[in-house]
């Protein structure tokens, strides 16, 4: 089996950073992955913007993700957060396009204790409505809280149900993170199997190892070998999910990428 393996980079040095690491394929930011405004792509991704990101990162051979910033909440009931949350996403995808990325990775949000949850996953139909891209969404689960869109698998059974209701529902993928499946309660040994039984597909891997216990409900990564995450059951998710994938823990991800491509079937 040949999955692409790579890891998250800065956006103006990825294609070197790539090659430093192995990676054949990147994730990056297109902005302050914490704030609302997105800077002006041609002034962050390149010294000749766009056009030539695309160009150096295919003559690399390279492929690109890109993360959504965490602070979009398209799920949210609140108007202050959602209405900002669509707008920047929408502003991240039209980014996206602009670099070639092959999708747009998002986290599945939140609402409150007060809420409704099903009108999160309204919401989540909408803005999938409202977007314009041809750029892929995936949606990823997330790690924490009792009314996550994206948690646990009931919840991703309602979400998916409610995005594919929307226009460009075609565009919407998965994408399987193991710290965050691990620490929300998802059985990894079967946690390929489980969502493409709702889903039908996983898009991209985030392997990342985990500080914490199982079920813990904590998103803190950690280097492969250095957490809690059995590591059978790391490279069990990797090759059952065929898709590329991105190894996210801070630091060196070289010897990250090396662990898991010794671990793989060739």
């Amino acid at each position: 089996m040949s999955v692409k393996i790579g890891a998250h980079v800065d956006l103006s040095d990825a294609v070197a950073q790539a090659k430093e690491i192995g990676a054949e394929v990147v994730q990056v930011f297109l902005s302050d992955p914490q704030a609302w405004k997105v800077p002006p792509i041609d002034d962050t991704v390149h010294a000749g913007g766009a056009e030539a990101f695309r160009e150096e990162t295919a003559a690399a051979g390279i492929d690109v993700y890109v993360h959504a910033p965490y602070v979009i909440n398209v799920a949210s009931t609140n108007n202050r957060i959602r209405i900002p949350s669509r707008k920047l996403l929408q502003q991240i995808m039209t980014g996206a396009g602009e670099i070639g990325a092959q999708g747009v990775v998002v986290h599945g949000g939140h609402v409150t204790a007060k809420d409704d949850p099903d009108v999160g996953f309204d919401n989540w139909r909408k803005a999938i409505d409202a977007l314009e891209t041809d750029v892929p969404v995936l949606i990823e689960n997330t790690a924490g809280g009792d009314f996550s869109m994206a948690r646990r698998l009931d919840r991703l059974e309602l979400l998916w149900a409610a995005v594919m209701r929307a226009n460009g529902a075609e565009n919407v993928g998965i994408t399987l993170d193991t710290c965050h499946a691990w620490a929300g309660g998802i059985d990894l040994a079967t946690a390929v199997d489980d969502i493409r039984a709702i889903t039908g597909r996983i898009d991209l891997v985030h392997a990342n190892d985990s500080r914490d216990t199982a079920g813990s409900g904590a998103d803190r990564h950690a280097h492969f070998g250095e957490g809690n995450i059995p590591p059978e059951l790391l490279v069990g998710v990797v090759e059952a999910a065929g898709a590329p994938v991105v190894c996210e823990t801070h630091g060196d991800m070289g010897p990250d990428i090396a662990w898991l491509r010794e671990r793989l079937p060739s």
